[in-house]
């Protein structure tokens, strides 16, 4: 947990906040875009519910009630939905500059000089940077029907198996531009998670948790990006 918050320390370090603004630019629009949209559709679609009631006197407690009722269950699934669909999404079209982002602070903490890139190569790797998206998507998805299906079948171990599911995208997501710098396959990034459980689940965990916290989780991409870089750095670099 704690290469989590250090990310924080790092993306205000001098030398580093410039790489830190084009994945948080990309996430604050994206979650604001989204949140924006979704709570007009929300405010419609209660007034449209509310106006299924029949306007009569004695029901006006139950269109008041239905409506302090239905706000807090939207908001909460606005969260849920904002910390799946829009980080997917965010992390997609930030994959080139988290690369980059990766690289600069692993630079940073070790003092030695990595390949000198900048926006020129990172637009050149788009193709490449996508490809690995496109493996993580892959593995994702049918992991992830499995998951929900438990998670509707068996509702209260459905829901910490897939809290957990999730936990573990996460350390995937964020330690794999590390590991993609260096050319490491996905699948040997993936036995090295394995191999350090512990580690992975405790910072998918703390990704998760801040991930549904609001206006913390449009900070929580490159935060995540440089923790999960000086975990590359001090503890899984060795094992590759």
């Amino acid at each position: 947990m704690d290469y989590f918050f250090q990310g924080f320390r790092l993306i205000t370090t001098k030398g580093l906040k410039r790489f830190v603004f084009f994945p948080l630019a990309i996430n604050l629009i994206l979650f604001t875009a989204g949140f924006y949209y979704l709570f007009g559709e929300i405010s419609s679609s209660i007034v449209w519910l509310t106006e299924l009631i029949p306007d009569w006197k004695w029901l006006s407690w139950l269109k008041d009630g239905l409506s302090y009722i239905i706000w807090p269950i939207a908001v909460i699934t606005i969260l849920l939905v904002f910390a799946l669909t829009f980080g997917t999404l965010a992390n997609w079209i930030a994959a080139p500059f988290n690369g980059l982002l990766a690289e600069k602070v692993e630079q940073h903490l070790t003092g030695q000089r990595m390949d000198d890139t900048g926006l020129t190569d990172v637009f050149k790797d788009i193709p490449r940077t996508l490809g690995r998206e496109l493996s993580k998507l892959t593995y994702y998805i049918p992991r992830a029907i499995g998951f929900l299906l438990l998670f509707f079948i068996l509702p209260v171990f459905g829901q910490v198996l897939w809290f957990l599911f999730s936990a573990w995208m996460m350390a995937i997501q964020y330690c794999d531009y590390a590991f993609d710098n260096h050319k490491v396959s996905f699948r040997e990034m993936k036995h090295v998670l394995q191999a350090n459980r512990s580690q992975s689940f405790s910072f998918g965990i703390t990704v998760s948790v801040f991930s549904l916290i609001p206006i913390v989780n449009f900070l929580v991409m490159p935060v995540a990006v440089c923790g999960a870089t000086a975990l590359w750095v001090d503890e899984l670099k060795e094992q590759v």
